[in-house]
Parts: structure tokens; sequence; C-alpha cells
């Protein structure tokens, strides 16, 4: 049986802790419902450069695949029901499966397969932790740029979908990648002291 990096939280914690998981990953949700407030609008496409990756990397990398994944359930669902936790306060179902539909699916499953990262040690120095950051990436903007050219009327093509969804948030992507790995060190410590609360 393969152990987990002891920054990640562990499944077997969540019988025993169930309140502390569910704060963990309300409060990852929270970090990426504020990163999503920073925001820079684009000329020609419907999606605007946030920091809501920046929470994806870290709830993915702190709290492991399934948690992970689950904060961004959480994410997701607090602005689908009207919380303004979307991008400069969006919220509503309409909002959720609109033109960013896509990326917020991408959220939840970067998160998981960057947790997978973690949980196999690989988030624990640079060189390893860069391909989760850009495996993850890539499974937001995979899924983010799919749903504009199946859905935007404006965006026929694929071409311009890559235009739209992608080209303009790579260089912000790695700033980001690069802040979310100087801040692991403090996400492992609210998750430690989290679970190892009695």
């Amino acid at each position: 049986m393969q152990a987990l990096h002891p920054n990640v939280l562990a499944a077997s914690a969540i019988p025993r802790r169930t309140a502390n998981t569910i704060a963990l990953m309300v409060v990852f949700a929270l970090v990426t419902a504020i990163a999503a407030q920073i925001r820079i609008y684009i000329p020609g496409t419907p999606i605007a450069i946030t920091g809501q990756t920046f929470g994806v990397l870290l709830a993915g990398t702190a709290l492991g695949s399934r948690l992970g994944a689950g904060s961004m359930l959480v994410y997701v669902a607090l602005g689908a029901v009207g919380l303004p936790v979307f991008a400069g306060g969006g919220s509503g179902l309409g909002y959720a499966t609109g033109a960013s539909f896509g990326y917020l699916a991408g959220f939840v499953v970067a998160a998981w397969l960057i947790g997978r990262f973690a949980e196999q040690g690989r988030d624990r120095t640079v060189r390893t932790a860069i391909p989760a950051f850009v495996v993850g990436s890539a499974a937001v903007y995979t899924l983010g740029v799919t749903w504009l050219w199946a859905t935007v009327e404006s965006i026929p093509t694929l071409g311009s979908a890559l235009r739209a969804g992608l080209y303009p948030f790579i260089a912000g992507d790695v700033v980001k990648a690069v802040l979310a790995g100087l801040l692991l060190p403090a996400a492992w410590y609210v998750v430690d002291r989290s679970t190892n609360l009695r």
C-alpha cells in the first residue's frame, strides 16, 4: 500500500475528524473565492484573468486528491446557490453553467490530479511540483477551451477558442504556480494543525 505524503490529509482521517475536514474544504474554497476577485478583463473573450487557479493549486497540493476536488466542488456549489464567489462577485446557476462552466469543471479535475501528485510526494521539490501544476493547468484549459468552443457563438473555431481561452492566461498561470509553490509550507501548516486537533 502506497504511503501518503505527510503533508496531505489522509483519507483515513475523515471519519475521525469530519468537522475539521469539512472546514478545510470550505477554507480552500474561500481562498479560491478571494483569488477570483483578482481579475483582469481581456478584449475579445468572455473569460477574465483571475487568481482562481492559484486556489486550485493550493487545494490539490495541501488536501490531496479527494478533498482537493471536494473543496472545488464546494466552491462551485457556493457560487451556484448565489454566493458572490465567482470572478468579479459573479454568482448563480446561470453563471456556473455559462461560458465559465468548462473552467469550473476543470478546477475540480485539476485539484484531483494535483492532489494525486501530492499523495505520491511529488510536491516536495520545485522539479517535481512543476509537472503537477502543468498537468492541473492543462486539465483546466482543456475543459475550459472545449466548452467555449462548443457553446459560445462568437468563438466558432478551435483556433479562436485557444486565442480567447488559453493564450492570454499562460503568463499569469506561471506567476500563480510560483506563488502557490511559495505558499505551500503555510498551506501544509494549516492542514497539519487542523488534522492534529483533538
